[in-house]
């Protein structure tokens, strides 16, 4: 059973990197498309967050019996996200790093997490039912995908070279497996802790999307005047949404 655990979430680690890894064969990341996938990005990761994280932390506080406030680990969060991105601010202004911004480490924290409870949720679903737990992973390798994408346009956005983003998006997708080899062996001690995680991982996202990314598009809108780059925002929003369905059907 753990051997399947983990070869499901090696397939989800390596399925959430091939995003990336098209766009970077078929080339399509060029200095212009950036504004285009940065937009998708901010579509993509709002609905994460509201859409799926929020939810999800609810029915499972639900399932649980657990009387919590799932909205304080998320403005936690947000809070958090403010106070490490002044003080890398600060650090990058007087170690003068070249033009990272520290939306780096924000997302890479956001879908660490994220890709941890995806691993806990797989490990679950394997426990229960083997038919269950595949349907599961393949549920999540769908949904990652798109989410993958976003997080890699991010990435550059924020500063990082195509190789080095592609490196972190791959140590992100191991907490996938760690998640799962927990799971397998201490999932009865994670489960009163996942629902102030997914809140907490959509109080990070929101912070990136409203504070960094959807304040550029608008600066990029006042410069260039191109309705246009609202299209991929809305794409990223359906898409995933459509996905999240899909998912919680299964």
């Amino acid at each position: 059973m753990l051997s399947q655990i983990i070869f499901a979430n090696v397939l989800i680690s390596l399925l959430s990197l091939s995003g990336a890894i098209m766009i970077l064969w078929k080339k399509i990341l060029t200095k212009s498309m950036i504004p285009y996938l940065v937009s998708f990005a901010a579509g993509v990761i709002l609905t994460t967050s509201f859409m799926d994280l929020f939810p999800e932390a609810l029915e499972q506080a639900a399932e649980l019996g657990l009387k919590i406030n799932i909205f304080l680990p998320a403005f936690l969060g947000v809070v958090l996200s403010f106070f490490i991105e002044r003080f890398l601010l600060w650090f990058h202004h007087h170690e003068h790093t070249h033009g990272m911004k520290p939306t780096i480490f924000l997302i890479t924290i956001g879908d660490g997490i994220h890709n941890l409870i995806d691993g806990l949720t797989i490990a679950a679903t394997y426990l229960a039912n083997p038919a269950l737990g595949l349907i599961t992973t393949i549920a999540i390798a769908v949904h990652e995908i798109p989410q993958e994408i976003a997080d890699f346009s991010i990435l550059i956005h924020s500063g990082l070279s195509k190789k080095n983003a592609l490196i972190i998006n791959l140590l992100s997708a191991v907490t996938a497996i760690i998640g799962g080899i927990l799971g397998y062996y201490f999932l009865n001690n994670f489960k009163a802790g996942l629902p102030i995680l997914l809140a907490f991982s959509a109080g990070i996202f929101i912070y990136i999307s409203c504070s960094d990314l959807i304040p550029d598009l608008h600066r990029d809108y006042k410069e260039q005047r191109k309705w246009v780059q609202a299209v991929p925002f809305i794409v990223g929003i359906v898409l995933m949404y459509s996905l999240i369905l899909l998912l919680h059907e299964k």
